[in-house]
């Protein structure tokens, strides 16, 4: 009899982007890359630790109460925009998104090329914050600089999806029902530029 291979554990950290916020959960996107591992006989469990409006702050202190499994087989993090939203020291954020690079490294193993760092999306290009486009842009690249030095500095793959969520205001599918965040055929986009290079990670 042929060995099945249990499931790869995901454990995606992050804030109301990895929930899926005003979307069904199959529709976020842990769920969709799951979908896509599984059309390739892979199976993959995810595991959410993500709210909707969480800081890095806040993830932190999840994650310290968080009854986890000991380890994961692949370990996501997307975390920044509400320290964006909300005006936080950036200097501040660049420190805890360091220490939760940290985290995620530990809880995959202690192996970088398992963890992966999505960019923070651009809400600048949703109904809700075009009329202040030009600043969310300019603050969510300064972010997005820090993240992306961090994860290179770690190892971690930087998987940069911004562009993608620059269509929103052209493309109003791309966009959840609230205005703000993304679709489930946004989500699929992201899934879709950067599901080779995860599936790659896995061997």
């Amino acid at each position: 009899m042929e060995n099945i291979k249990p499931p790869y554990s995901y454990l995606a950290l992050g804030d109301s982007y990895t929930c899926g916020e005003a979307v069904d959960q199959a529709q976020s996107f842990p769920y969709l890359l799951a979908k896509v591992f599984k059309q390739e006989n892979i199976a993959l469990a995810p595991s959410i630790v993500a709210q909707t409006g969480w800081t890095t702050n806040e993830l932190e202190q999840a994650l310290e109460v968080a009854n986890l499994p000991a380890t994961f087989d692949l370990v996501s993090l997307l975390v920044g925009v509400n320290n964006q939203y909300r005006g936080l020291d950036i200097e501040v954020f660049k420190t805890e998104f360091t220490r939760l690079l940290g985290m995620a490294i530990h809880l995959a193993k202690g192996n970088a090329h398992k963890v992966f760092v999505v960019s923070i999306p651009d809400y600048g290009y949703t109904p809700f914050g075009q009329a202040h486009q030009l600043k969310i842009s300019q603050e969510i690249n300064l972010y997005n600089g820090i993240c992306k030095a961090c994860a290179q500095m770690h190892g971690v793959k930087f998987f940069n999806i911004t562009g993608l969520s620059r269509q929103g205001l052209g493309f109003p599918n791309l966009l959840a029902v609230d205005g703000l965040h993304p679709s489930g055929e946004m989500y699929q986009l992201w899934v879709d530029s950067f599901k080779s290079d995860v599936m790659e990670m896995m061997v």
